[in-house]
C-alpha cells in the first residue's frame, strides 16, 4: 500500500466533532439536536420551484454557464443596495464578492491576508468551520473568553498588546455560534477602537443576524468601519436555503480584489443558478414579509425550546434567554462533565455537542452543551430533551 504523506497543515485538523456526531442521526429513532440547521418549514420552497422553473424556461445558458468570479451582477448591486439601506453596511471604499456560502468568506480572506504563523484571535468558544479553516492555513489561533454580552474586552486588549502577528480579530457578533450570545453595542464600539489602535482587522461574520425574533437590532460593526478595517461576511443559508451556497462579504476594495483572484483558484465562481435564484427572490417576492415570517417560526419554536428545558431539565442546567439565532447554550455543574454527558446521550438516541467541540486552544474548559432548536420538529424537540434529562440523571 501507498504510504500517504499528507501536508502539515492538513495533518493537525480534526475531523469535526459535530460531524462525527450527526453520523448516529440516520439511524432508525434518532434525534438530533446537534446540527446548526434551519427549520425546515421556513425554507420559501414554492417561490423558489417557480423562480428555477422560470429561469429554466426564460433563460438556461444563464444559469448555466460560466460567469464572473465577483458574482452576478444584478445580485451584487441588490445586495450592496439593501445592506446600505438596511444596516448602513458598506461605503464607496468597499466592494463585494459573493461567495460559495458565508465559510468561503472567512478561507479567502485568511488566505489573502495571513502568512502561517502569524495570529488571529477569536471567541473562545466559537465556530468550527471558520476555526478549522484559520488551522488549515497554519495560523496561531489565539482565544478571548466569550460573557454573555460578547468577548471579554480586557483579555482581546492584553492579547492584542502580548501577540506578536496578529493579522486578525474573528467574532460572530448577533447570536454567535455556539453560545447564542449577543455583543452588547458598547464592546462593538470597543472592538472597533482596539482593531484601530493595534492595526488589526475584523471579520463580522454575521450568518443569524436577520433571525432576530425579539428585542432591538444592534448597529453591525462594519456600519462603524471609516478605516477600512471590516471584512463583513453574510448569508443566504439561514434565510433561503444552505444548499444553496450563497453568501457575500462586504470590505475594502483592496481586499475584494485580491480575494477574488483566491476564489478564481478555489471554484472560479458561485453557481449561477443559485445566485440568479438569490436575486429573483430579493426583487421579485416580498423579501421583508418572508423575513417576518421566518423570524415568527423561530420566535415559537424557541420559546418552546425554552419550555421544554425549563420542564425537564431546568433543575440541572442553566441558560441565559435567546432573542434570536438557532442555538441554546446549556451550562452545567461541574460535577457533570459535558463530554461524557453527550457520550452518554447517544445510547438514548439523542445527539448534543459538548462545549469543547467548539473550543479554541485545545484545552479549555468549556463545561457547555450546544443545543439547536431549529432543525427538529416539535414533537422530536421535546422528546430530544426527555432523553437529554435521563442522561443527565445518570450522572447524578
Amino acid at each position: 500500500m501507498m504510504d500517504y504523506k499528507f501536508a502539515n497543515r492538513i495533518s493537525t485538523l480534526a475531523p469535526s466533532a459535530i460531524r462525527e456526531i450527526l453520523k448516529y442521526s440516520s439511524e432508525p429513532g434518532f434525534i438530533s439536536l446537534a446540527a446548526g440547521s434551519p427549520a425546515s418549514d421556513a425554507f420559501p420552497v414554492e417561490e423558489i420551484s417557480k423562480i428555477s422553473a422560470q429561469i429554466f424556461a426564460e433563460r438556461p445558458m444563464e444559469a448555466l454557464h460560466y460567469s464572473v468570479s465577483e458574482g452576478y451582477t444584478p445580485l451584487r448591486e441588490t445586495v450592496r443596495d439593501y445592506m446600505r439601506k438596511t444596516q448602513s453596511v458598506g461605503n464607496d471604499d468597499d466592494n463585494i464578492l459573493i461567495t460559495s456560502g458565508a465559510q468561503q468568506v472567512m478561507d479567502l480572506a485568511t488566505k489573502a491576508i495571513c502568512n502561517e504563523g502569524d495570529a488571529i484571535i477569536c471567541e473562545s468558544p466559537s465556530f468550527v468551520g471558520s476555526v478549522n479553516a484559520f488551522r488549515s492555513y497554519g495560523l496561531n489561533l489565539v482565544g478571548v473568553p466569550m460573557e454573555s454580552d460578547g468577548m471579554n474586552m480586557e483579555v482581546l486588549e492584553q492579547k492584542l498588546k502580548t501577540t506578536p502577528n496578529v493579522k486578525l480579530i474573528y467574532v460572530i457578533p448577533n447570536f454567535q455560534n455556539p453560545t447564542g450570545f449577543c455583543m452588547s453595542y458598547e464592546k462593538r464600539v470597543r472592538l472597533y477602537e482596539l482593531a484601530k489602535q493595534y492595526s488589526v482587522m475584523i471579520i463580522e461574520d454575521n450568518p443569524y443576524g436577520d433571525i432576530r425574533f425579539t428585542g432591538e437590532p444592534i448597529p453591525a460593526i462594519k456600519s462603524m468601519d471609516t478605516d477600512g478595517l471590516v471584512i463583513y461576511a453574510g448569508s443566504f443559508s439561514k434565510v433561503l436555503a444552505p444548499a444553496m451556497r450563497v453568501g457575500f462579504c462586504i470590505a475594502p476594495a483592496p481586499v475584494i480584489q485580491k480575494m477574488v483572484v483566491c476564489k478564481q483558484v478555489s471554484d472560479v465562481h458561485t453557481q449561477m443558478w443559485s445566485q440568479i435564484i438569490t436575486h429573483q427572490f430579493m426583487t421579485k417576492c416580498d423579501y421583508a414579509a418572508h423575513l417576518e415570517k421566518i423570524r415568527a417560526i423561530y420566535r415559537e419554536k424557541a420559546k418552546k425550546a425554552q419550555e421544554f428545558i425549563d420542564k425537564y431539565i431546568g433543575d440541572t442546567v442553566s441558560y441565559d434567554a435567546i432573542e434570536g439565532g438557532l442555538f441554546l447554550w446549556l451550562r452545567l455543574p461541574d460535577s457533570i462533565p459535558s463530554e461524557q454527558v453527550c457520550t452518554a446521550a447517544l445510547k438514548y438516541k439523542v445527539a448534543v455537542v459538548p462545549g469543547s467541540a467548539f473550543s479554541i486552544e485545545g484545552d479549555d474548559k468549556i463545561n457547555c452543551i450546544r443545543i439547536n432548536y431549529s432543525a427538529p420538529s416539535d414533537e422530536n424537540l421535546e422528546k430530544g430533551i426527555q432523553l437529554l434529562a435521563k442522561t443527565l440523571e445518570e450522572f447524578k
